[in-house]
């Protein structure tokens, strides 16, 4: 049967036009440096990871829990003036919600009462306890109260108080009188502390699960440890580098969460490609350990480098997003992703070096079966050449069925239920809102000239979507700013409540900022709209520009990159149907929102990607490289899939099983992220990389590895061929 497109091949492509490396590259040359002083690079690699060990257990108390804002948005600069001209009254302060069984101007409730403002008083970090007062924080049936401490420090130092406050607020409590801290900080400091379990739980599980997958992968308990060396190596370093640079800036504790589980993964994905392909030169095709190291390097080495780079490429991308944490995030994973790829590519080798044949030390009867070349992958790339369109066809049909519902995701930032049922910022919220409303819980705030004062609570007043006004307060500090609360008549998570806010911020005077903790939410959330399409777009043209670079070639490049958003779209139809439309939600535990968080389609984007280019590259590194040999389209794909689908197959089973254990347990994010993550791993490396890919290579034949003559004489020789 013809291949399409093939008349689109030229001279070019023919292995006699290609030049075949007879030596080790410079990765070669690194790989088996590595080998013959592999003391100097165990003893870097050991001090390094000795010194950064040392500030590694300081990370989580150094990392901040804030930062999700719109840096320049209205409402930053709205909570901006009011913490620093009204006593601290930004949303970054704490409420304490007291609640007495009969009224709150009880004998017990009064001490309760005055117990909890000394406490706040004592805290250095609170700028002002303002006690409750009649007729706004006090409830009209009597019973609950809340004093608002004022925040006296940025918002990251504002959660670590709350994490410090939280226990001496709750022993306030008495059989009549109940003491519960809630708002925004309060709220992140719960969510966090949710999360930091939730993931510990994770990793104590994942960890020998994924052990089991590799040693079943690789037939050796010594081989399958590399993997996890390498994965410690990098996350040690990772975080004591984290540690230090929260000297310089804030980091969001996310970074690290993040960092931990692109560190196993890449780890993985790096360790299985690199050592699988060692034991093949080594053991099937009889090389010295050095030789072995230096092929390895040249061919998988070169693919990891790539790889890495795709990542890097791909995370910096969501640096265009203002928001301090998302920038943090990315920065975090960056940061584990430069220690796992230099450990790939320094330590890795070294290893494999000192271990030599003993690198199937306790090994299992399957050990040394396929040897690099798997026969059970190479049987299943000729079944796809010889049938192209029935496998191909299915796959895409499988594809397009489960993304179909992405049509109708929606997004919004999280509410309240991305905390457990019993947080007390959860408990504190319900409290609020059952006293004085259900807008209670996302007052707004307007900070505005003291001379439009009259004019603006006119108009808020007249407000369909605002349920009461605040009288003015007059700054200080400042006598010509006026602060003005209110209350809205919905829900803060409530869709309505974007309405409210772009209504009032039209109506105000001209100089008006409206912000508070649900106005900042919603202008977060618009900036993650509005960036999102820019964000994608250069993750795809970036990462098409990488894979030109590598691969030297136009088609095959586009149809890597341009696969990977089946597996994307696939995900967040699933995402859809379980976390909009509440599908399992017993299963997994947790109450559906009714939408995705906002922040989800941009970073999970990202990641998605980078972790698909692992798989496009480990394939089609192959495959050029038997296409560079043969000139032979079908020699390639069969072999790119003979080659590499084992270690995608185990490398995919691996991250498949990490992410789905995170979607076991923990607050709502983690659980976003490891359906998603879990899923798009899932189609990309089953689906897209092993069979969609594959035929596609197959239907374009030579056309996939054509490249015009004027790229080819711009573009730096890359070969994967070697003698």
């Amino acid at each position: 049967m013809p291949t399409l497109l093939s008349s689109a091949a030229t001279s070019e492509n023919h292995p006699e036009s290609v030049a075949v490396a007879s030596g080790p590259g410079p990765l070669g040359r690194l790989g088996v440096w590595s080998v013959t002083h592999r003391r100097h690079v165990f003893v870097s690699w050991l001090l390094l990871i000795v010194a950064m060990a040392f500030f590694a257990p300081g990370v989580e108390k150094a990392l901040s829990g804030a930062g999700w804002q719109a840096d320049g948005s209205a409402s930053v600069q709205a909570r901006a003036l009011a913490q620093r001209y009204f006593a601290g009254q930004a949303s970054s302060a704490i409420e304490v919600v007291v609640h007495a069984k009969d009224s709150v101007t009880s004998p017990d409730a009064r001490a309760v009462l005055a117990k909890v403002e000394r406490t706040l008083a004592a805290d250095p970090r609170v700028a002002s306890v303002i006690a409750p007062r009649p007729g706004l924080s006090i409830s009209a049936d009597g019973k609950t109260a809340i004093v608002l401490a004022g925040a006296g420090a940025d918002t990251n130092t504002m959660v670590r108080a709350a994490d410090a406050l939280q226990a001496p607020l709750a022993a306030l409590s008495t059989k009549n009188v109940s003491v519960t801290a809630t708002g925004s900080s309060v709220l992140w400091s719960d969510f966090n502390t949710a999360n930091r379990t939730a993931m510990m739980r994770s990793e104590m599980f994942s960890w020998p699960v994924t052990l089991a997958i590799l040693v079943l992968a690789f037939g050796s308990l010594v081989a399958a440890g590399l993997p996890l060396l390498l994965t410690m190596a990098g996350l040690l370093s990772a975080a004591g580098m984290l540690d230090l640079l929260t000297k310089i800036t804030p980091i969001s504790i996310w970074a690290m969460n993040f960092a931990l589980m692109f560190a196993l993964a890449l780890g993985i994905d790096y360790a299985l490609f690199i050592v699988v392909r060692f034991r093949g030169a080594h053991f099937g095709r009889n090389r010295d350990v050095a030789h072995s190291v230096g092929e390895t390097m040249d061919s998988a080495g070169k693919a990891v480098l790539f790889s890495g780079l795709t990542v890097l490429i791909s995370l910096s991308s969501v640096m265009v997003v203002p928001s301090p944490a998302f920038k943090s995030m990315a920065g975090g994973i960056m940061l584990a992703v430069l220690f796992v790829l230099g450990a790939s590519l320094t330590l890795l080798p070294a290893t494999l070096g000192a271990l030599g044949d003993r690198v199937d030390a306790l090994a299992l009867p399957w050990a040394h079966a396929g040897e690099h070349r798997s026969a059970r992958f190479a049987k299943w790339g000729e079944m796809l050449w010889r049938r192209p369109l029935l496998w191909g066809g299915a796959a895409l049909v499988i594809l397009v069925a489960v993304a179909l519902p992405v049509v109708g995701l929606r997004t919004a930032m999280p509410s309240i239920k991305v905390v457990p049922a019993n947080a007390p910022a959860r408990v504190g919220y319900l409290e609020v809102q059952a006293a004085f409303g259900p807008g209670a819980p996302g007052q707004l705030q307007v900070l505005l000239p003291t001379r439009d004062v009259a004019a603006a609570s006119a108009t808020l007043k007249r407000d369909p979507g605002v349920a009461a006004v605040a009288p003015a307060q007059v700054s200080a500090l400042k006598p010509s700013l006026a602060l003005i609360n209110l209350v809205p008549t919905v829900d803060p998570s409530s869709p309505k409540l974007a309405i409210i806010l772009a209504r009032v911020r039209a109506e105000l005077p001209a100089g008006a900022l409206v912000g508070g903790a649900a106005a900042e939410n919603l202008d977060l959330q618009h900036a993650l709209s509005t960036k999102t399409p820019l964000v994608i777009g250069m993750v795809l043209l970036l990462g098409f520009i990488l894979l030109v670079f590598a691969l030297r070639a136009l088609l095959v490049a586009l149809l890597g990159v341009v696969t990977s958003l089946l597996a994307t779209a696939g995900a967040f139809g699933v995402a859809r149907l379980i976390f909009q439309n509440g599908w399992g939600h017993a299963l997994l535990n947790f109450t559906p929102q009714g939408f995705l968080d906002a922040w989800g389609p941009v970073f999970f984007f990202a990641m998605i990607f980078a972790i698909s280019m692992d798989y496009t590259v480990f394939l089609l590194s192959s495959a050029k490289e038997h296409y560079e040999r043969s000139g032979d389209p079908k020699d390639a794909m069969v072999n790119g899939v003979a080659h590499s689908g084992r270690v995608i197959f185990s490398a995919a089973a691996v991250m498949v099983a990490v992410f789905f254990t995170f979607s076991l347990s923990g607050p709502l994010p983690p659980k976003e992220m490891g359906v998603i993550l879990g899923v798009a791993v899932l189609l990309d490396a089953f689906l897209v990389r092993l069979v969609l890919l594959p035929v596609l290579l197959r239907l374009t034949g030579r056309a996939a590895w054509w490249l015009p003559g004027w790229l080819n004489r711009v573009l730096p020789k890359v070969n994967f061929a070697h003698d």
